[in-house]
């Protein structure tokens, strides 16, 4: 297979470099952490000038590294290695191997000719503890399967539409790629998903019900972009012959499955209110191909298919994100004042600029058209307002002064939010 560049990422690591913290590479699991770690990272600074013996690389995961998998073995080994005064690169892959690696790198920022990268590829590495852990001291590089950017330029030119709609079938996960058929696809999909991700979150939290933990996740891949919360998942196991399962428990499995990367929440944010709405909340997946596949590719609604990939390609981007609800207060005709509560799918926020965005499968119908811009147009402030749709079409602007985008060119252009 052709190397996927991963620019994107490379850049963003590059633009870290020497900045006196910890660079913290996260993501879900066979999303290429370690690919951007080496050889992409490594060869950028070859070719930079730097000298071979100054950059330090250990696998921890190899059988042959085990002895500094010991966090003594590994601080003594690495000091060993500086014998001057200029600028080392401490390359550390799988560090959660490493009992107490948390000191050693700690004790590292206190070297100014040391620069320390690290990844890690569990659950418990991926989790929020070591974020937690060395705050204010880590800068954190969150890595996403591919974009549809990155997906569509491996596929050499192909038909873009057919590219599309593999990518809405079968995700970003880089792998994915060297697989043909669907049924390959498929296995490694479901193989990824039993084996890599539900046992590490299984292992990590001593869960007892994995059935439980797969049927959450059953129902959140069926009801992607649906509101919800612990209690009403529970009320799902309590109408079916199945264990109850305690809302408690299932806020946990929630948690698990959000610590992991597996899956977003999405609160909801009152437009008006200028307040974030705690529950109930939307759940998206990181990489539709993993919901698809653990749904046995059933349930392929386009629309919220699209949706959970938009919101992705805003995360990649570096958006925060919410679901936006706007009320609207109008006469009835016997003069009567009602209220409406309209959702506007995502409120993207970065530094001083927002954006509101619908995601339509269409709008060549009137009545869809309005159904789509009377939430933008109830928004009264002058922040950009956008409906993104599937249809291929050059980008316009209605009578209301609403940005309309196609798909391709959203997902294509780094900038398209600014069309």
């Amino acid at each position: 297979m052709e190397t996927i560049k991963r620019d994107f990422y490379l850049e963003k690591l590059i633009s870290k470099k020497e900045n006196g913290l910890i660079k913290v590479i996260t993501g879900l699991r066979r999303v290429g952490k370690s690919y951007l770690l080496d050889p992409l990272f490594k060869n950028y600074l070859l070719e930079s000038g730097i000298a071979e013996d100054h950059i330090i690389k250990l696998e921890l995961d190899k059988r042959t590294n085990a002895k500094y998998r010991n966090a003594d073995a590994l601080d003594e080994y690495i000091r060993n290695q500086i014998t001057d005064s200029k600028m080392y690169y401490i390359l550390l892959d799988e560090i959660q191997l490493v009992k107490g690696f948390e000191e050693v790198l700690n004790g590292f920022l206190y070297e100014k000719n040391i620069d320390v990268y690290v990844t890690g590829s569990n659950s418990k590495f991926l989790s929020t503890d070591i974020i937690t852990e060395f705050r204010g001291r880590s800068d954190e590089i969150k890595v996403f399967p591919l974009s549809f950017s990155e997906f569509y330029s491996m596929k050499n030119s192909e038909n873009v539409n057919n590219v599309l709609n593999e990518y809405l079938v079968y995700g970003g996960m880089p792998l994915i790629l060297n697989n043909k058929t669907h049924d390959e696809k498929q296995n490694y999909l479901n193989n990824l998903f039993q084996n890599t991700y539900i046992l590490d979150i299984v292992d990590r939290n001593n869960i007892q019900r994995t059935d439980a933990l797969e049927k959450v996740v059953d129902i959140l891949g069926t009801s992607i972009g649906s509101l919800t919360n612990p209690n009403n998942l529970a009320k799902v196991f309590m109408n079916s012959k199945e264990q109850d399962i305690d809302v408690k428990t299932i806020d946990n499995y929630l948690k698990y499955l959000e610590e992991s990367f597996l899956i977003n929440k999405v609160k909801r944010y009152d437009i008006k209110g200028k307040k974030i709405i705690t529950t109930p909340s939307k759940y998206y997946f990181t990489d539709i191909g993993i919901r698809n596949a653990k749904l046995n590719f059933r349930n392929q609604d386009q629309n919220h298919i699209i949706e959970n990939i938009i919101y992705n390609e805003l995360l990649r981007r570096g958006f925060s994100v919410d679901v936006g609800i706007i009320e609207k207060f109008d006469k009835n005709k016997d003069n009567k004042t009602t209220r409406k509560t309209y959702e506007i799918d995502f409120v993207c926020n970065i530094g001083f600029n927002r954006y509101y965005i619908q995601v339509a499968f269409d709008i060549n119908e009137e009545e869809k058209k309005k159904q789509e811009i009377l939430p933008l147009v109830s928004i009264y402030d002058n922040f950009k307002k956008i409906i993104i749709v599937k249809d291929l079409l050059t980008p316009y602007k209605t009578e209301d002064g609403i940005t309309v985008i196609g798909l391709l060119d959203f997902l294509l252009n780094e900038n398209s939010i600014e069309l």
